[in-house]
């Protein structure tokens, strides 16, 4: 549909002359008159009958006029969704079940008048390069991972530490644990499809199993989160690790246990990245929210690489 032809429409309903529409659109009333003509022809129906006085809207005229404000109300979130200077906060979270998509969940709560867009890239070198274009305007990630050196003009901050936790189907030896300990993992089959060799998650899980000795196995196809659930829901060797504010739903047949690990308790790094220069208004609402929240978990006994320390 013709959105010129659209605001003309409105246009001449709201000014209810389409002389004075014209006069508001900047263009001549022939014009305006013919976007009009136009648009009943597009509808098949009459939506003004001229008068005297100016235009009256027909009884099609009336049941259009909401649908064509809804048009231009699309419209103008389109253009803002891109539009520099205007468009929502566009955060990066890896991924929608992941901690950080948590983290924003909450931002949104306490700043519901901030509006957000939500995007996932793949790994820190795509967000690095969408931080840099524009394209986004932060994201969350492990950035003090090996081989990764941000801009100088990048700002960078730890915003939360995220246990990890073991998790087991109900025949699995550990499944009765309430805890274990890194150094009780050593001989199981942690088993971990999802691993990308050289993303920042493989660097971490990594220096996990060279700190503590385990194994961890990232052989086999990733077909999903839902398809390693039931993997290890029927399993008596293998176990995975997720993120203690990973979202997780399973069947209730399923009986998986989510199991802490502690002395130490192995954290996630994440991080929030951004563009110094970068001059949207609600940037600075997300990062002085995130660390806000940074002291709510009680002091324990952690671990992390020690590129992150």
């Amino acid at each position: 549909m013709d959105l010129d032809a659209v605001r003309t429409f409105v246009a001449a309903v709201d000014a209810g002359r389409f002389q004075d529409a014209a006069a508001e659109l900047s263009i001549t009333q022939q014009a305006v008159s013919k976007r009009v003509a136009t648009l009943e022809r597009i509808l098949g129906v009459s939506l003004f009958t001229r008068t005297g006085r100016g235009a009256k809207l027909t009884i099609d005229g009336q049941a259009f006029l909401p649908h064509a404000r809804d048009l231009l109300r699309a419209e103008e979130r389109a253009l803002a969704s891109v539009r520099p200077g205007r468009r929502a906060l566009r955060v990066d979270v890896i991924g929608r079940r992941l901690a950080p998509a948590g983290l924003l969940r909450g931002f949104h709560r306490a700043f519901p008048e901030v509006e957000l867009d939500v995007v996932t890239l793949f790994d820190a070198d795509a967000a690095i390069d969408a931080i840099r274009s524009g394209t986004i305007d932060a994201s969350f990630r492990a950035v003090a991972m090996p081989g990764l050196r941000l801009p100088d003009d990048f700002g960078a901050a730890r915003v939360f530490d995220e246990p990890i936790q073991l998790l087991t189907g109900p025949d699995h030896a550990l499944a009765s644990a309430r805890a274990v300990t890194p150094a009780d993992l050593a001989g199981y089959r942690i088993w971990m499809p999802g691993i990308v060799p050289g993303t920042e998650w493989a660097a971490y899980y990594d220096a996990l199993a060279d700190a503590f000795g385990l194994t961890i196995e990232t052989t086999g196809p990733d077909f999903g989160i839902e398809p390693l659930l039931d993997t290890i829901a029927d399993s008596r060797s293998l176990v995975t690790f997720v993120g203690e504010e990973t979202r997780l739903v399973w069947p209730a047949g399923h009986g998986l246990r989510r199991i802490a690990v502690r002395d130490p308790v192995p954290v996630y790094p994440h991080s929030l990245l951004w563009h110094r220069d970068n001059p949207h208004p609600a940037l600075a609402s997300l990062r002085d929210h995130l660390r806000s929240g940074l002291s709510d978990r009680p002091e324990t006994e952690t671990w992390t690489p020690v590129w992150a320390q």
